[in-house]
């Protein structure tokens, strides 16, 4: 009677026991939850492509971005492919449906944006109304949800309600002179009234945006037939150059005044701005009633129409209607911010296509957790050590 009950015993452990393969879904399908659900409320990695943060930011440069400290936002578009963004990787196939949509709600963060921190946000023109505007700007631009947009890494230089405006590419808040960042790079002009041995002066000391520059472009870069080089740069790294006793000199390199650069935001011939010398305007702030002058409309239009929550304003010319009826003001239903990036003569930000509504922003970015050199033909330090777990100010 022992033996028969203890056979049964076994044999009901035996069939309960679940399959190998069962337990191996079973464990991908924990792993991938667990990996969305990090990557969704506390964090996400993120790799820097492209030099328009250096040299606080490098090319290659893998970062750690928390969710939490402006809160989460919950997802618009569900029907997406699990650790994915716009497309399934390695290849171009949509990696979502836009069958369904919801609406969208920030979770409770630590602190709201600052300025002077370094975000991660969708990038607002890839709305399906604006994309093809900005495309000579930005190539390739397509439509996305907003959850799904490009995500862009910048420097928050205007928050809500900010007056900003860029004097000889230098910030200015509010009146006062901003602080500039450690890392902020700008162009300087190098005379040195000859050929230089490139890989000595420039790549040895950390510059690697250079090249030569012989003909006169203007008092403010060179005079007639001063030979030398345009490279970009920091202001220590510039004043490293200037102790060598064959450079001649080393000057900023700004934009002139009232010179109007093309492609820049807006785009209107009611301004002369460049991105030197850009403004003032004042960053829009929910609450924050605005009289529709001309030159506002210009400025603030496209906010107003595709990111503020309006589904029935029309824009014609200088003037926004909302159900016909012509608008005189308009109060903001959301904040906004102006993001820069700290490469600033090489860096496609809010000076060319506008405001970050608050709802496109990712978060904050604490740390590079890897470096790694993109060079092809760097074999030997490939990894950049002294970047490692470095916190980003």
């Amino acid at each position: 009677m022992e033996i028969k009950e203890s056979v049964k015993r076994k044999n009901y452990i035996k069939n309960e026991k679940k399959p190998v393969i069962r337990e191996w879904i079973d464990s991908v399908v924990f792993a991938v939850t667990a990996a969305v659900l990090i990557r969704w409320i506390f964090f996400s990695a993120f790799v820097i492509p492209t030099p328009s943060m250096e040299n606080s930011l490098l090319v290659g440069d893998y970062l750690f971005v928390s969710r939490l400290h402006y809160g989460t936002t919950t997802p618009i578009t569900p029907l997406q492919v699990p650790l994915s963004h716009q497309t399934i990787w390695g290849t171009s196939i949509p990696s979502y449906l836009d069958w369904i949509r919801l609406p969208q709600f920030r979770l409770p963060g630590f602190s709201e944006v600052k300025r002077g921190d370094v975000v991660v946000f969708n990038l607002p023109v890839e709305h399906p109304d604006l994309y093809q505007k900005y495309s000579m700007v930005l190539p390739d631009l397509k439509p996305h949800p907003v959850d799904l947009r490009t995500n862009y890494i910048k420097r928050c230089v205007g928050q809500p309600g900010d007056k900003l405006q860029i004097v000889d590419g230098q910030i200015y808040v509010n009146g006062k002179k901003e602080s500039n960042p450690l890392g902020l790079q700008g162009e300087y002009f190098v005379s040195t009234g000859g050929a230089i041995n490139e890989t000595n002066v420039f790549k040895k000391n950390g510059i690697t945006d250079y090249s030569q520059f012989t003909e006169n472009f203007g008092d403010s870069i060179a005079g007639n037939d001063e030979y030398g080089y345009i490279i970009k740069t920091t202001e220590n790294l510039a004043k490293k150059l200037r102790e060598f006793t064959f450079i001649e000199r080393v000057g900023p390199v700004f934009m002139p005044k009232q010179y109007k650069e093309p492609f820049l935001f807006p785009h209107t011939d009611l301004y002369s701005w460049n991105k030197d010398q850009y403004g003032p305007f004042v960053v829009p702030a929910k609450g924050m009633k605005l009289i529709l002058t001309p030159q506002n409309v210009a400025l603030y239009s496209e906010i107003i129409q595709y990111h503020d929550g309006n589904s029935d304003i029309v824009v014609e010319g200088n003037l926004i209607l909302q159900k016909g009826k012509v608008l005189d003001s308009y109060t903001f239903k959301q904040d906004y911010y102006f993001m820069m990036g700290d490469n600033r003569h090489n860096s496609a930000d809010s000076r060319y296509w506008g405001f970050v509504p608050k709802d496109h922003i990712v978060g904050k970015a604490i740390f590079v957790w890897m470096s790694v050199d993109p060079d092809p033909i760097r074999f030997i330090n490939k990894i950049r050590w002294d970047r490692l777990f470095r916190v980003i100010n």
